[in-house]
């Protein structure tokens, strides 16, 4: 059985990983640490949940020697500014018997502390990519030292239209470094950063199989539209089994919509997040949540990537995601560790579509339940739905009128490329899958 001491870790570093508990490393842990320790720039596909941190922070740590700079030797970009607390608590974890100086720095915030806190000394620098952007370009950040640039969760930071900030910081340093990335997918955009800014990366991956997905539950309720979405919940929410809870919606007028529904059958049990909530409101939400204050938090994909947040038993897509991969992120918040998890979805008609396709990408059905007696079928439609069912007939207008061109650019952007060991994905028999939930999808449409 492979351990931790086959890393051969300074006894400082082995001490805090003794401490911690942490006895096997995960796989992404073991592929990827000979790879960062040659030096080479690397590139990791894996889904959250796999342990993707301590993947890059141990080899880094390993090498660590002292060198008599205040400048960052290594830099860490993030897409959120949750995910800067989390990891740079991580990395002070790591380092509690090593001389490190670690800082977290994010947009939100006043820009002068942080300039201060940057003067003081920095060994190793979390951040999103505007705000080390924006310090790079005061001159409050220098790179002369950097010897090891850290990307993580690359797709989701592209995503969010950080494209710009990464490719400004990428100028500033110098060419001598190591790049080691870390992506949940390999997006055209991603390959097209790869082949521009980095040299030749080794790709360190884990198949879909590789990822929490076979200790999670997959179930459904087909649900005619959202106020009966609500009543369903508060259904599901009077059983006591649902102790810690992640409810996932797709925009912040929904997410209010949810919590106000929901503070007046449970009140003050939970919490709300998204990105018009301040990032005081955010971390202390989270805290008290991960405290088992309070019961769970009503969320956007804000939360979906990254943020380890121990023991969800139930993750519930309230509404589905629009891109069929961000589901596969949303409900890796719960099955962590070893433990199993459940993820509910709430299926109105018109997100059957992307369901299915959510279905296909990972060769898995959701099991879906009868509605219980107890809940009310509300007939009125929120003016967001309707709205919605007069785009589809717009875009269907539009695809109509379209002509070839627009069907071999539609024909283009349908194509998904999970990473693995290599790009041709081999044939498993999920074309037959596909025709069966074809197949599945038309007959609930007659239903």
């Amino acid at each position: 059985m492979s351990t931790f001491e086959q890393f051969n870790l300074p006894k400082s570093l082995q001490k805090t990983v003794d401490e911690l508990g942490l006895t096997k490393p995960t796989p992404i842990q073991e592929k990827s640490f000979s790879v960062i320790m040659s030096g080479r720039d690397m590139m990791g596909i894996a889904q959250t949940g796999t342990g993707k941190t301590f993947a890059y922070l141990l080899p880094i740590l390993k090498q660590w020697k002292f060198v008599a700079t205040d400048t960052p030797r290594v830099v860490i970009l993030v897409p959120t500014r949750e995910l800067v607390v989390q990891i740079a608590a991580e990395v002070e974890k790591l380092t509690q018997f090593m001389s490190v100086r670690t800082l977290g720095v994010y947009g939100g915030v006043n820009i002068n502390t942080q300039k201060k806190a940057v003067y003081q000394g920095i060994d190793v620098l979390v951040g999103t990519p505007g705000r080390i952007m924006d310090l790079a370009l005061d001159n409050v950040i220098r790179f002369d030292s950097l010897q090891k640039l850290v990307i993580d969760e690359f797709d989701e930071i592209l995503n969010l239209g950080f494209r710009t900030q990464v490719t400004s910081i990428l100028a500033m340093i110098k060419t001598k470094r190591q790049n080691i990335l870390f992506s949940a997918t390999m997006t055209d955009e991603v390959d097209e950063m790869l082949e521009e800014y980095f040299e030749f990366p080794e790709e360190v991956s884990l198949a879909p199989s590789g990822t929490p997905l076979e200790q999670i539950e997959q179930l459904g309720y087909k649900v005619p539209n959202f106020l009966t979405k609500v009543n369903l919940i508060i259904e599901l929410l009077k059983d006591e089994a649902f102790e810690r809870v992640l409810l996932f919606v797709n925009n912040k007028k929904t997410a209010d919509l949810l919590s106000d529904k929901l503070e007046e059958v449970f009140p003050e049990q939970f919490g709300t997040i998204h990105s018009n909530k301040s990032q005081n409101y955010r971390l202390q939400t989270m805290a008290t949540f991960q405290a088992g204050e309070i019961r769970g938090i009503v969320t956007t994909d804000v939360m979906a990537r990254g943020l380890d947040i121990s023991d969800i038993t139930h993750v519930i897509n309230v509404e589905f995601p629009e891109i069929q991969e961000q589901y596969i992120h949303r409900i890796g918040r719960t099955g962590r560790a070893d433990k199993s998890g459940i993820a509910i979805s709430l299926i109105s008609p018109r997100e059957e579509e992307v369901m299915i396709e959510a279905e296909m990408l990972m060769e898995k059905e959701l099991k879906f339940l009868p509605l219980p007696n107890e809940v009310v079928i509300a007939e009125r439609l929120l003016e967001f739905e309707k709205d919605r069912k007069k785009m589809k007939v717009i875009l269907k207008t539009n695809k109509l009128e379209g002509g070839a061109s627009f069907h071999e650019k539609a024909k283009k952007n349908t194509k998904v490329n999970l990473g693995g060991p290599s790009k041709t994905k081999k044939k498993t028999g999920v074309s037959v899958n596909r025709n069966i939930l074809k197949n599945r999808a038309a007959k609930r449409k007659k239903k």
